[in-house]
C-alpha cells in the first residue's frame, strides 16, 4: 500500500514538474494535457487521477511556480548581510533574461489572467515580492510610503528587463536596466 501512494505522489509530481516547465517555455494556455503526459511520461489515468481538469494541474503548477520563485527572493531578500547589499544582490542576481520571468510571463497569458483561480498565486507571488522588498528598505531606514515606492519600481524594473531583453534578443538589456535601479537606489541611500 505504501509504495502504491509514493507511486502516486511521485506520478503527481512528475506531472507538476512537466507542467511548469512547458507553462515556462509556451504559457498555459497553449500548453496540452497530452503535452505534458509526453513531458512528464506518465500514464493518462494518472493525470486524471491526479487532476481532473487542465485548470486543476494549472492551479498546481503555477502556484508551485509561484511558491519556488518567492522562496528564491527572500533567500537574497531576507538575512543578516546588510539590507542595501540584499536589495542590490536581488537585483544584479544572474538572470536567464532572454527566457523571462517565469510568473512576470503567465500575466501576458489569457488563461492566467481571465481565470482568478489562477491569477491568484501569480498576484500573490508580485505581492510577496514587493513585501520582501518593502521590509528591507524599511530595514534600511527608508520610510514606509517610499519604501513601497521603490519596491514597486524595482519589480517594474526587473519585469521590464526581461522585456527589454526579450524584444531586442539581448540580454544586456536586462543587466543595465538592473544596474541603473541599482544605482539609483544608491542616490536614495544618500539622500536619507
Amino acid at each position: 500500500m505504501r509504495i502504491e501512494q509514493e507511486k502516486q505522489i511521485d506520478a503527481r509530481e512528475q506531472l507538476i514538474v512537466a507542467a511548469q516547465a512547458l507553462y515556462a517555455e509556451a504559457g498555459v494556455a497553449a500548453t496540452t494535457p497530452r503535452q505534458v503526459l509526453q513531458r512528464s511520461g506518465i500514464g493518462q489515468g494518472s493525470l486524471y487521477h491526479h487532476f481532473p481538469s487542465k485548470r486543476d494541474l494549472a492551479r498546481a503548477a503555477v502556484e508551485r511556480t509561484a511558491q519556488e520563485q518567492l522562496r528564491v527572493a527572500e533567500g537574497v531578500l531576507v538575512g543578516d548581510v546588510n539590507a542595501h547589499q540584499r536589495i542590490r544582490s536581488y537585483l544584479l542576481r544572474d538572470r536567464n533574461a532572454l527566457a523571462g520571468c517565469r510568473i512576470g510571463r503567465l500575466t501576458a497569458d489569457e488563461a492566467v489572467t481571465s481565470d482568478e483561480n489562477l491569477l491568484e498565486p501569480v498576484e500573490g507571488y508580485f505581492t510577496g515580492l514587493i513585501e520582501l522588498l518593502v521590509s528591507a528598505l524599511e530595514e534600511s531606514g527608508m520610510p514606509h510610503d517610499r519604501a513601497q515606492d521603490r519596491a514597486a519600481a524595482i519589480v517594474a524594473v526587473v519585469q521590464g528587463g526581461y522585456v527589454l531583453a526579450r524584444a531586442t534578443g539581448d540580454p544586456e538589456r536586462m543587466r543595465s536596466a538592473v544596474r541603473g535601479m541599482a544605482a539609483l537606489l544608491e542616490g536614495d541611500r544618500d539622500d536619507h
